[in-house]
């Protein structure tokens, strides 16, 4: 029997005010595994991705209705406490967004944040996440410098070793790459990479490109009666090359811009 999916998104619906930015998009994501969202701008993919660790919350007139379940756990459910919830689902945005502090205190300060107070643990799981992200050897001898003082590869893998340090299960990904040169595009896709089989990810890519390398799943979203959707959805390998759905066929095969 297999595993039963770290995340799962049943019919969930995501409005702003009276406008509908996602209706009825359902998707599992296996323990381990990268599912990546695919589509135009404006079907909903963000909506999704922030409806998963509650950020959506975040934005005025914002509600969300379905079930998401990380772990069997219904996050939407208005008991559930939001601060452990982001600590147990991770977020990396399209452009890298350090904290205007050093280098050891963007970890530090996010761990405290989440009730970290030993000393030997503080800096044990930074440690840890800056090795996790290859960064430790770069940035050893300068922790103390200030973070925006890194190039923006580096400032988006400490980004991600950030999100590392408060140990998640699920990591939610908005087009980490977008913003970064071919080099530290292909270093932090290669990151992406190592975490598969220890985290659960969600990655929201307009790269097919970079979605048939990194992808386990694919979920093709779209746009229809002027509110985005999820048309279809399958092992990337699958999908790529034999879509249910005609129009993600034809998207996916580079028909359709």
């Amino acid at each position: 029997m297999s595993n039963p999916p770290s995340l799962s998104i049943q019919g969930l619906s995501v409005h702003y005010g009276e406008q509908g930015a996602l209706l009825g998009a359902s998707l599992d994501v296996a323990p381990g595994e990268l599912m990546a969202l695919v589509g135009t701008s404006g079907c909903g993919k963000s909506s999704l991705l922030s409806a998963a660790n509650r950020m959506s919350d975040l934005v005025s007139g914002a509600r969300g209705s379905g079930r998401v379940l990380i772990d069997g756990q219904d996050v939407l459910d208005s008991g559930v406490d939001v601060q452990l919830l982001r600590r147990r689902v991770g977020m990396v945005f399209q452009q890298p967004n350090p904290f205007p502090l050093s280098i050891a205190e963007n970890i530090l300060f996010a761990l405290r944040e989440h009730g970290v107070r030993s000393k030997a643990e503080l800096h044990g799981r930074m440690e840890q996440a800056l090795q996790a992200t290859g960064l430790w050897n770069e940035v050893r001898d300068r922790l103390h410098r200030p973070a925006l003082g890194l190039s923006g590869g580096q400032q988006q893998r400490l980004c991600f070793a950030r999100a590392l340090a408060l140990e998640p299960s699920v990591l939610l990904l908005d087009e980490p790459c977008s913003a970064l040169d071919p080099i530290a595009s292909a270093t932090v896709e290669g990151l992406i990479d190592s975490l598969k089989g220890r985290y659960t990810l969600l990655m929201v890519t307009h790269n097919l490109a970079q979605a048939r390398r990194l992808a386990d799943h694919v979920a093709v979203c779209w746009v229809r009666d002027g509110c985005g959707c999820v048309l279809d959805s399958g092992p990337a390998c699958e999908l790529f090359e034999s879509a249910r759905d005609p129009l993600a066929h034809r998207y996916l095969n580079g028909l359709l811009c």
